[in-house]
């Protein structure tokens, strides 16, 4: 009886330390999101204060009672917002789909074809993730400049249609799909498009997808190249657009204004991450696993 009642009292310990560890995990993890989300917050909260109510506010308020619109009704008719998100659709679309269709067909090579110096010609393909971004933007503005593409869509998507850390981490995904499925489809005459597109793809379609969805995200928040090789304000992104927005839109002191672009830019980028944020997740996971 007596040990009975020291199993129960242990028993209730342990499950008294498992509740406070996880109260401790939970009080953590909600510290940490409300600490992530305040900037979100804040620029949807002074995108809906006034121009006059923002200035008058010698201590920031963290509430507003008389919220209002006008400021997202400027950003469409003071700057040509809706030209910027148009620009950065196409610019996102067409950079996607070309770096999706070269770093798949790159990675099956890499991972299912066998062909001399395949390992040698992989090594130094990876060794140009160490070379420096700020080298690879200078040599590539050189060679637009040259070829006459300045401020052009072909300019803007060259440069972005291929990475190396995609085609690596498809390449590992590749990788697991069974060699006995290659054999047997190569003995029924299967051609390796029709492989990579019958069994590959469909296999692999997790990775694929969340490598689409990151490009597509590093493609809406390109600031750097875009604003090195376009000049015609046509042509200019979101990101971009910004930058000349605060110049010659608002003004430097209109920022309620400035937050509700920036809150009508970053829309879409939070809408496609919360729909797809289980294959991000999921398509990551299984691109670092092997076996």
């Amino acid at each position: 009886m007596e040990q009975h009642t020291t199993f129960e009292t242990a028993q209730k310990r342990a499950l008294l330390q498992e509740r406070i560890r996880r109260g401790a995990v939970y009080l953590l993890l909600t510290l940490w999101a409300l600490i992530v989300l305040f900037p979100f917050y804040w620029m949807v909260l002074t995108s809906v204060k006034s121009y006059g109510a923002y200035n008058a506010e010698h201590i920031p308020s963290f509430f507003t009672l008389h919220p209002t619109l006008q400021n997202y009704i400027d950003a469409f008719t003071t700057v040509p917002l809706v030209g910027y998100l148009l620009n950065t659709l196409i610019f996102t679309v067409l950079t996607t789909g070309l770096m999706m269709v070269v770093s798949v067909l790159a990675a099956y090579a890499f991972a299912r074809l066998s062909f001399r110096g395949k390992n040698l010609l992989f090594t130094a393909f990876l060794s140009m993730m160490m070379i420096p971004s700020e080298l690879v933007v200078i040599t590539n503005f050189a060679t637009i400049t040259h070829l006459g593409l300045r401020s052009t869509f072909t300019g803007l998507v060259l440069p972005s249609v291929t990475s190396v850390f995609y085609i690596y981490l498809l390449k590992e995904n590749f990788e697991q799909v069974p060699d006995e499925l290659y054999r047997a489809a190569k003995v029924d005459g299967t051609s390796d498009l029709k492989y990579l597109w019958k069994v590959m793809i469909p296999i692999c379609r997790p990775t694929i997808v969340t490598v689409a969805i990151l490009k597509a995200i590093e493609c809406w928040n390109s600031y750097v190249w875009p604003r090195l090789i376009t000049d015609d304000p046509a042509y200019y992104l979101v990101s971009n657009g910004i930058q000349e927005i605060r110049e010659n839109g608002f003004g430097r002191e209109n920022i309620p204004a400035m937050m509700a672009a920036v809150v009508v830019i970053s829309i879409p980028l939070i809408l496609l991450f919360l729909i797809f944020r289980d294959k991000i997740m999921s398509g990551v996971s299984r691109g670092g696993l092997k076996g």
